[in-house]
């Protein structure tokens, strides 16, 4: 099972990006998919998850209104990020979980599968 995201970069307060993240090896129905990012020395925290047949969607606070996630198939989901913010500076990671309820989405640890990250910087 590979997690592959895409889509960071450079952009500037109040741009716009949306991220990828491909999954592989299996078809990912009835996996939760979602976004974590970690800016450096912080804790990796939740930004957005949505169920595997996109009927449910969930996001930090932080992010909500301005960050939209979509899942265009079983495994791919993207992650729409606009007005952004320095403060949304980090690595970006997609995860992946088969069993996870939806209560536990926001939780890194309980997340099955990651992939790589991606880097979005947000210039002020």
């Amino acid at each position: 099972v590979q997690l592959q995201a895409s889509g960071g970069g450079l952009v500037q307060a109040g741009g716009s990006l949306r991220l990828s993240c491909l999954a592989s090896g299996r078809t990912f129905n009835n996996y939760v998919m979602g976004w974590f990012r970690q800016a450096p020395g912080k804790e990796r925290e939740f930004v957005a998850a949505v169920s595997w047949s996109a009927g449910t969607r969930s996001y930090a606070d932080s992010v909500k209104s301005r960050f939209t996630i979509s899942r265009e198939n079983a495994n791919l989901v993207y992650l729409q990020m606009n007005s952004l913010k320095p403060e949304d500076a980090a690595v970006y990671y997609c995860a992946a979980d088969e069993t996870l309820p939806s209560t536990r989405w926001n939780s890194a640890r309980d997340m099955n599968h990651w992939g790589k990250g991606t880097l979005v910087t947000v210039s002020s």
